[in-house]
């Protein structure tokens, strides 16, 4: 007969190595990631894009007066330092795997609106975060079993 404090633990364990599962299958492959920022007046805002070969990109740039450089990994697109007015939409593709650089000067008399599709490469973090989710489970479970073999003093 299991105790409850062994089913306890077991329900507990068993939903964090389920959570910690299903955030370890999210984090594999390429990630979505919809981007929505304001940069106040006179500000900047740099952004690193890593991304493997072959993934489009969308990015929309609202305001007044803006400076922005971009620059792709291999011969993909390279936006040299240049100013705009209005509205910007940048679309392009990396050519290889590697991190595409933007940098962002607001320079207009209003805020900055920048929405974008972005599809990046997962962060290895990501991953052993998750397996010691799983891992904490685990561990969990394995203590909770120990009051079902003997009741220690005390409990």
């Amino acid at each position: 007969m299991l105790s409850k404090r062994t089913i306890i633990g077991l329900v507990v364990g068993g939903a964090i190595i389920a959570i910690g599962g299903y955030s370890l299958l999210t984090h594999i492959g390429p990630l979505t990631v919809y981007e929505d920022y304001t940069v106040a007046i006179g500000d900047s805002m740099s952004y690193t894009i890593p991304a493997p070969n072959h993934t489009p990109q969308h990015m929309m740039i609202v305001g007044e007066a803006f400076d922005l450089q971009l620059a792709s990994p291999a011969t993909g697109l390279q936006i040299p330092l240049s100013s705009y007015k209005n509205e910007l939409k940048l679309d392009w593709v990396h050519l290889e795997d590697g991190e595409t650089r933007i940098k962002i000067q607001n320079t207009g008399d209003s805020e900055l609106h920048v929405t974008g599709e972005l599809i990046r490469s997962s962060d290895p973090i990501w991953f052993t975060y998750d397996l010691m989710v799983i891992t904490s489970g685990m561990v969990i479970i394995g203590f909770s079993m120990g009051f079902t073999l003997r009741k220690p003093k005390g409990f």
